[in-house]
């Protein structure tokens, strides 16, 4: 990095006397409960055009363009079989913003793009999950990490350099995007709409580790289908009209996954050296039976199952991982009578693609570089979970992830970010934009 000592000092210090206004913003953004409506537990209405409203107000007065608009599934449908694409979302009422802050000329551009939604914040909280407490040096609240606190950084840091007298060459594009928890379709419309840069940075939870990878995400729901019938009562064999307990059969299956995972996880194509994990079929939900009275009818399996780069299918998804799992549970059924002949059912729910850009790339190398100087212990790290930024590499666009907050503790109860990782990583952001994009001091001519 070749930005000088007197800069950094200049930026450091500015973000420093900026915190609380960076701890408001990102109080503000969690008072606002913009919960995807795809989670159906929570029943009050998203309010992502809340958040729109917020960033907005920050960024016009920066001079920025701004670009507010309502995805539309219809309008997208040229996409149907891609990544980020499906046609049930709704976004009446959930808009998209990209703010555009123009460059004096002769630099790199930059866009810096994150999402307005959160999920539901379920049980278990300590405290009220939207009242944005700041306690013992850290903010909670649902979506403090994940990823309100990367977005308050990334404006805070254009606010930064803009008290600093840093004048940028290149543009800087900052997109705020709905529907990221549940695919990427708002993602998916930015890049429709023809927005391009030179680099772009996700500010998700990645504590302030440089993430030039994420992986590919499915979720699938398999149905054992069994045959109620009174659980009191004897039963003849199944050919001649018994009940089958669809439970024990899940519990099969729940065997066999765990068996698959094993042999993922010796698999060298299930791994990636920036990877601490390997790609794994996790078990999230199970549902079975009807009655306390009756052997259960049948038995819902849903999962979320991983996949890398190099395991893409030609449309950038993951259908090759697909058919693997699909072969898996038509074997897995084969070796019972029953299932033989009554096969489960195999529902694919998402199908979240990956992105990589290459560690040695510039753009990773720079933001790693600055995260040192910001003073973070940051490495250079994959992230085990789905980000919107294979949308943005297949669009042509070098793409990293890099925030405050640890990836762990997004989407549980008592959420939460340091104030510390919020200074860091505003002013990593700060340090990378001026140097990608170039830039002018205000007191040279």
């Amino acid at each position: 990095m070749n930005t000088n000592a007197a800069l950094t000092d200049l930026i450091t210090s500015t973000a420093t006397d900026h915190h609380e206004s960076t701890i408001a913003l990102l109080q503000s953004l969690i008072r606002v409960p913009s919960v995807n409506p795809y989670f159906t537990n929570y029943r009050e209405p998203s309010r992502e055009g809340d958040v729109q409203d917020i960033l907005a107000a920050c960024l016009e007065p920066l001079g920025a363009t701004l670009d507010r608009w309502e995805p539309s599934a219809a309008e997208l449908a040229k996409h149907a079989g891609g990544p980020g694409y499906y046609p049930d979302r709704d976004f009446r009422g959930r808009p998209n913003l990209v703010a555009t802050l123009p460059g004096s000329g002769g630099g790199q551009s930059l866009m810096l793009l994150g999402h307005a939604d959160v999920v539901s914040p379920g049980d278990g909280w300590t405290g009220d999950p939207f009242a944005a407490e700041r306690r013992d040096g850290k903010i909670y609240g649902r979506g403090a990490a994940d990823m309100k606190a990367g977005m308050a950084a990334a404006v805070s840091a254009l606010e930064v350099l803009r008290a600093a007298g840093v004048r940028l060459r290149g543009d800087v594009l900052l997109a705020s995007v709905v529907d990221e928890e549940a695919g990427g379709l708002g993602t998916l419309a930015v890049v429709d709409r023809g927005y391009r840069a030179a680099g772009a940075i996700i500010p998700e939870p990645t504590d302030l580790n440089v993430a030039p990878l994420c992986r590919g995400i499915l979720w699938g729901r398999v149905t054992i289908p069994g045959r109620a019938s009174h659980i009191e009562m004897p039963q003849p064999h199944w050919r001649d009209g018994g009940a089958v307990d669809a439970i024990p059969l899940g519990r099969m299956v729940l065997d066999a996954i765990d068996a698959l995972n094993a042999r993922w996880a010796a698999d060298p194509a299930k791994r990636h050296p920036l990877l601490p994990l390997p790609c794994q079929v996790c078990v999230s939900m199970l549902d079975a039976g009807e009655f306390p009275t009756a052997y259960a009818g049948q038995m819902r399996i849903t999962f979320d199952a991983q996949y890398l780069p190099p395991e893409k299918d030609e449309r950038q998804l993951g259908g090759r991982v697909k058919a693997e799992l699909e072969s898996f549970f038509h074997e897995v059924a084969q070796s019972n009578d029953w299932l033989r002949e009554n096969p489960p059912t195999l529902e694919w729910l998402v199908d979240a693609d990956c992105g990589e850009t290459p560690a040695d790339h510039p753009l990773p190398q720079l933001l790693h570089r600055a995260a040192q100087i910001a003073g973070a212990l940051s490495r250079m790290e994959g992230m085990s979970s789905h980000t919107d930024m294979g949308l943005l590499v297949n669009a042509g666009i070098p793409t990293v992830n890099f925030g405050p907050g640890a990836p762990s503790v997004a989407h549980q109860p008592d959420e939460h970010v340091a104030e510390r990782d919020l200074h860091q990583a505003t002013v990593a952001l700060a340090l990378t934009i001026a140097e990608w994009c170039g830039f002018d001091l205000a007191s040279q001519p």
